[in-house]
């Protein structure tokens, strides 16, 4: 079945915001509610977006969304959320910052940071921070992942490993609603363990797409998380989850 005009315009959208609703597509389309339901209906049995009480999301499941995708999803929430955990963090410190679009732009918020010294796995967020001279890189290597300038496998954890972090930053593919955070690949999720078990302080960037999204590997739980960084209030049985962990959750409207 091909895409209407409308219908690729609507899928568009779901891969930039990560979500739609029935309701604003209406009125963006100038439809009824009805068609919208049906447009979401129709992309939902192409395996192009799951459908959600009031709209759609962008599918997910075993496989991650493609990287410029994701790079473009919830630009902004990301960046008001990298400006907030950015400021955090203090001059002189030592900093991991792992695989993902949220962590990249927690990068280009450190470029005006002193006296740091990064470890990453992240050729991206290396790239970025390159312009910052009062910055020292390291890259923790490993198994290039073509796909988004990840680096994985043993030898990256072999490297973390020889580290102790004032603060990780670190990303997630999907949050549960038990607040478990979950990735699509388990070398990532390794990597990832190991570099929260490496650091005094854990913060957790995640826009509120991540908690419509599913995938099939555990990398920790937000009592793990010493701060969350997010764009969302959380669902109220987890907002008590994180007050019980002393999971500090910093909403960044």
């Amino acid at each position: 079945m091909s895409l209407s005009f409308r219908q690729s315009d609507i899928l568009n959208i779901a891969k930039l915001d990560g979500r739609v609703t029935v309701e604003e597509l209406a009125e963006r389309f100038d439809v009824t509610v009805q068609t919208i339901r049906r447009d979401l209906s129709e992309l939902a049995d192409m395996g192009k977006l799951d459908r959600v009480h009031g709209g759609a999301v962008l599918r997910s499941g075993v496989s991650n969304i493609g990287y410029e995708d994701r790079r473009a999803m919830n630009a902004d929430a990301k960046a008001r959320i990298a400006q907030r955990c950015a400021q955090c963090i203090p001059d002189g410190a030592s900093v991991f910052l792992n695989i993902g679009t949220s962590t990249e732009a927690v990068a280009r918020q450190l470029l005006g940071h002193r006296d740091l010294m990064v470890v990453t796995n992240n050729m991206n967020v290396a790239n970025i921070l390159v312009d910052n001279p009062n910055c020292q890189i390291v890259v923790a290597g490993g198994v290039l992942r073509r796909s988004d300038g990840g680096l994985v496998g043993n030898l990256t954890i072999s490297t973390i490993e020889q580290f102790k972090f004032d603060f990780a930053i670190i990303g997630c593919s999907a949050m549960d609603a038990e607040g478990d955070l979950l990735d699509f690949d388990f070398q990532e999720v390794r990597v990832s363990q190991t570099i929260i078990a490496q650091s005094r302080q854990t913060f957790l960037v995640a826009d509120q797409s991540k908690f419509q999204r599913t995938a099939p590997a555990r990398i920790a739980s937000l009592s793990d998380v010493d701060v969350f960084y997010t764009d969302h209030a959380l669902p109220t049985e987890l907002a008590r989850k994180c007050v019980e962990w002393k999971t500090q959750v910093n909403l960044c409207a």
